[in-house]
């Protein structure tokens, strides 16, 4: 049996003690899975200890195959391995060290044995390529690892906060309990009891907004309260009835929580709500801060209403933030996600005339806005969440398919967009909002994807060219 290593190693500017803590937390391996592989957790207990387990489920190629691993060899503060009991490897033992160069750094080393089934004909044939897939997969890892530290450093909030957080299984929401967990905070998923609970999520506390029914009593002496529930506004055609679905889903549920919030013996500190860049409309190519007015058209008003409907928190004392998100951009879920298929086939081109401004953001700095708007106290009102680098759609296209290495010849026409999707294509698709981050640049906010193309680089796992 041949046996291959692979080892990577990086200097953070952190506590070896501090970065293994940060491994042993729940939301850890979520966020140490690369979004571009098809990688399920169904199990895991125990943490990093000597005898926990986690199991997963991955895919060699269109096959799903069950990974059992075990962890041992752990030494608090400073190592830990996983052993693989059951998977697609004929052997894999993986060694997680982390050696101090000095009280405030230290090394974050991975060091990975293992051995391919069928050898030697599956090295032959497959050998190179698994060693890059574990590159690029131990890149993405140590770059996610020094980012989170970074944004938990940088964004204090005096110790382990409860947050409850609303639409927790979803794509911002679930990355947010993982972010929240690894800093050491606890949240808390505000759902429906038919809700599935993200595995980060330390409990859950029950609501349902169509029937007006909450747990009070689950929310006081939470620290924060992160709103991110609503009804997709991609999922179909808006008919009258989707359009009074959309709405309702934002309107009534935030007014529930806010009339709630406001009651509460103890309060949470602030009522971080989603809104959208929707509030503004079609605006060509005005330069847009939080302090620009609102636009027409459905999205808008229903944004207006989002947002007035937190005004209770607001009356009742609560520090409201309003985060206009943009397009949150990651492979496994929302815009790009839908977007991936057709430009990997190179059937990818421009929308429309190509010159409207797509405001967008990467998932993890709209999880860094969530947590630095909890944690500074200054920012209250709109803020809107998109990177600082607005982009046309035409441009957009032209990245997305330099970074996937296809062409980007086939535009849609407008036309054929209304066609199939009626209204919603003029205002998610053909309208144009040039939205400026103004609150965050003011707040100190640090981006860590502020450019589209080494973003795209690194939530595909792709290398920047030379």
């Amino acid at each position: 049996m041949a046996l291959h290593v692979f080892h990577q190693s990086s200097r953070l500017p952190f506590p070896a003690e501090m970065v293994y803590d940060w491994h042993a937390r729940p939301g850890a391996l979520q966020r140490l899975s690369p979004p571009w592989e098809p990688v399920k957790l169904l199990e895991h207990t125990g943490g990093i200890g000597n005898g926990a387990r986690a199991v997963l489920e991955v895919r060699v190629g269109p096959v799903p195959v069950r990974w059992l691993a075990e962890h041992r060899d752990c030494v608090p503060g400073r190592q830990f391995t996983d052993i693989q009991l059951e998977g697609p490897f004929a052997r894999w033992e993986h060694a997680h060290r982390f050696e101090p160069v000095d009280t405030d750094a230290c090394l974050l080393e991975d060091r990975v044995e293992y051995a391919l089934p069928l050898e030697p004909a599956s090295s032959l044939l497959a050998g190179r390529a698994v060693s890059d897939k574990l590159q690029r997969a131990f890149d993405f890892r140590h770059r996610v690892t020094s980012r989170d530290l970074e944004l938990h450093d940088r964004c204090p909030l005096g110790g382990s906060r409860r947050f409850v957080v609303s639409g927790a299984s979803g794509l911002l929401g679930s990355g947010l309990c993982a972010v929240l967990s690894t800093g050491g905070h606890v949240p808390i998923a505000l759902a429906r009891e038919s809700s599935r609970v993200p595995r980060t999520a330390a409990g859950s506390v029950a609501w349902n907004p169509r029937s007006g029914s909450i747990d009070a009593a689950g929310l006081e002496g939470a620290d924060y309260v992160v709103h991110l529930a609503g009804e997709s506004i991609a999922s179909g055609r808006w008919s009258d009835d989707r359009r009074r679905s959309i709405r309702d889903s934002r309107v009534a549920g935030t007014r529930l929580l806010a009339e709630t919030l406001g009651r509460l013996k103890f309060p949470p500190k602030a009522l971080i709500c989603a809104s959208a860049t929707g509030w503004y409309g079609d605006r060509g190519d005005e330069m847009l801060t939080e302090n620009a007015g609102g636009g027409s058209g459905f999205l808008a008003d229903v944004c207006r209403d989002w947002e007035s409907a937190a005004d209770p928190a607001r009356e009742a004392g609560i520090r409201v933030v309003h985060l206009r998100f943009g397009m949150i951009l990651w492979p496994s879920g929302g815009a790009l996600k839908q977007m991936l298929p057709l430009f990997r086939a190179g059937a990818g081109g421009r929308i429309g005339s190509g010159r409207q401004f797509w405001s967008w953001v990467s998932r993890d700095d709209a999880i860094g806005a969530i947590v630095h708007s909890a944690g500074t106290g200054s920012l209250e009102g709109p803020v809107n969440v998109v990177s600082p680098g607005p982009v046309r759609n035409e441009e957009f296209t032209a990245v997305l398919g330099s970074v996937l290495r296809r062409p980007t010849v086939f535009p849609v026409p407008a036309g054929v967009l209304r066609m199939t999707m009626g209204k919603m294509a003029d205002e998610l698709l053909l309208s144009s909002a040039r939205v400026i981050p103004e609150q965050l640049r003011e707040s100190d906010f640090k981006f860590q994807d502020p450019e589209l193309e080494p973003a795209l680089r690194h939530m595909l796992g792709l290398p920047t060219q030379r």
